[in-house]
């Protein structure tokens, strides 16, 4: 069985590190499948899910995060995670437990500040509702320098509840 090393980490503290079957994703363009053997790639991730396919024992393991950097190698795939860790805490706090049953209830609208505002885990489908600042960017004395900025809150771009429902159908 072809596996790959994924890395999750954010500025505090690596948040998972494995082997895995599979490894999904929201980039930047939409939501991207990574298999071992995968052609190299950087990109910027959306806030979301990064769901994990362990191969140790097939389970499924989700981080949470903010946004960020992926990068894929064809034996690994890195996520360099802005805010993760902030969220993790969040939810098992809220859980009391690292249980992932106790975690998926967690993040049903679980609610916590990002260095971008204030953060919502949809309950529908676990999405975050962070936004971000778009703006241009100027060299000021050789560094760069966020100008004509505006900050978009994510929860205006999201499906609506309706929406989510029709392209996620009940099991």
């Amino acid at each position: 069985m072809a596996t790959i090393h994924v890395d999750v980490v954010s500025a505090e503290v690596q948040i998972f590190s494995g082997e895995a079957k599979f490894v999904a994703l929201p980039g930047e363009n939409g939501e991207l499948g990574i298999l071992p053997k995968h052609t190299p790639l950087i990109t910027r991730i959306k806030p979301g899910a990064v769901r994990i396919e362990r191969a140790d024992n097939g389970e499924e393991e989700f981080v949470f995060v903010a946004g960020g950097i992926l990068e894929v190698q064809p034996g690994t795939v890195t996520v360099l995670a802005d805010t993760a860790i902030k969220s993790l805490a969040a939810g098992i706090a809220k859980a009391k437990s690292t249980e992932t049953e106790k975690l998926i209830t967690a993040f049903r609208g679980l609610e916590l500040m990002t260095p971008f505002g204030k953060a919502t885990y949809r309950p529908q489908d676990h999405q975050s509702t962070m936004g971000a600042y778009v703006g241009k960017t100027k060299n000021d004395k050789g560094k760069g320098t966020m100008v004509d900025y505006v900050y978009f809150d994510g929860a205006k771009f999201q499906p609506t509840d309706a929406g989510v429902k029709k392209l996620r159908p009940a099991e």
